[in-house]
């Protein structure tokens, strides 16, 4: 992207001293046009926007362009654009109050921030396997009925989330809380671009800008902001997830969430913003109830349907299978459950896990998969 004049100002403005993306909001609200706002008095800025003396006289000397030209440097590829909060091209929906972010750094498309209707799955960074299961199957078919599915490229929900969206061929979109030239964490350095190649990655923090904790909760309001509504998937009572709900209930989103074990911490999240009234989620067809998707979505008997896998089991298979519930089970409770041996038992937990009806969990646990069709998705 070549930088127009416009966004050259807006740049520097971001980068004068004390300048953050709330005080940069606040000036973009008074001033539309940066020249205007460069031109004002230090004390017009500080009544119609609240900039302080200190921003005031460093936007006044021009004190950014170091900062501005590791942003120009970045921008050079075509693949990447500077989205500007007045411009048309800013997502119409992201643009509403409460707290838009005034400026968008975007790898990839940018047409993918709204020419689908979008969707955000999220969830705790440590999930379960069925957690991450789930989050990668709805997603992917979310994608696969028209809608670009959001999140922000964590470990656990998020990244199952990007990948199913990629699996159904749809469109997916990563918002991130730290620069973009950084991809967090760097262990999905090939999955961010396999996300800019078919969706987008976007951040609202500057290069350079480093990952940091206060910068996540900042993320999920644009993670939300962007979506027609939030799907929660697993998440403990203080997971990142639920602040992304939060923000969707201000932002006037649907909140939607998948149940899970009574057993697992990560049920506390979902199972309490279901009691606050965000729509319980088993099937794809609840969240067409509240989303009506852009396309055709398979219908509940068809996503009912038992995998060949799991309809093929018989005799001790079968006994074993029914012994492990969809939350962690330990060894000794499937032996006696089942009644059969500890080395007969794993024999056929080996067995079980192959054709994918169960998994195996940290600590020696086992869980039943969603795979084995008991849950519908």
């Amino acid at each position: 992207m070549t930088l127009d004049p416009r966004a050259r100002a807006w740049l520097a403005i971001r980068h004068a001293p004390g300048m953050g993306e709330r005080l940069l909001g606040r000036l973009m609200d008074a001033y539309p046009d940066p020249d205007e706002a460069l031109a004002a008095p230090a004390a017009e800025l500080k009544q119609r926007a609240g900039i302080p003396p200190a921003t005031a006289a460093a936007l006044h000397r021009r004190e950014a362009d170091p900062a501005l030209r590791g942003d120009a440097v970045w921008l050079e590829p075509a693949d990447r654009t500077l989205l500007i909060r007045t411009d048309p091209r800013y997502p119409a929906l992201l643009a509403e109050p409460p707290d838009p972010p005034p400026l968008l750094y975007v790898e990839g498309r940018p047409e993918a921030l709204e020419e689908r209707p979008a969707l955000a799955v999220v969830g705790s960074r440590n999930a379960s396997r069925a957690g991450q299961q789930d989050a990668r199957d709805f997603a992917r078919d979310l994608a696969a009925s028209g809608f670009c599915i959001v999140s922000g490229l964590a470990r656990g929900i998020d990244a199952a989330a990007h990948r199913g969206a990629l699996d159904g061929g749809g469109c997916t979109v990563a918002v991130q809380g730290c620069g973009p030239d950084r991809v967090y964490p760097a262990e999905h350095t090939a999955l961010a671009a396999e996300v800019a190649a078919r969706g987008a990655l976007v951040s609202e923090f500057p290069v350079g800008t480093p990952p940091r904790r206060s910068h996540f909760p900042q993320r999920n309001r644009i993670v939300s902001g962007l979506s027609l509504g939030v799907l929660v998937v697993e998440a403990g009572e203080r997971s990142g997830a639920l602040t992304t709900a939060r923000w969707a209930g201000r932002q006037g989103r649907e909140v939607l969430a998948i149940p899970g074990s009574i057993h697992s911490p990560l049920s506390r999240g979902p199972h309490a913003l279901i009691r606050e009234g965000a729509k319980l989620v088993e099937t794809l067809a609840d969240v067409a109830e509240e989303l009506p998707p852009p396309r055709s979505v398979p219908s509940e008997a068809a996503t009912a349907q038992e995998p060949e896998a799991a309809t093929a089991l018989a005799g001790e298979q079968r006994t074993v299978a029914q012994c492990v519930d969809f939350h962690p089970t330990a060894l000794d409770q499937v032996v006696n459950r089942s009644g059969l041996t500890p080395d007969r038992v794993s024999a056929i937990l080996l067995e079980l896990e192959i054709l994918g009806v169960v998994a195996a969990e940290p600590g020696g646990f086992f869980i039943r998969t969603p795979a084995d069709g008991a849950r519908g998705t």
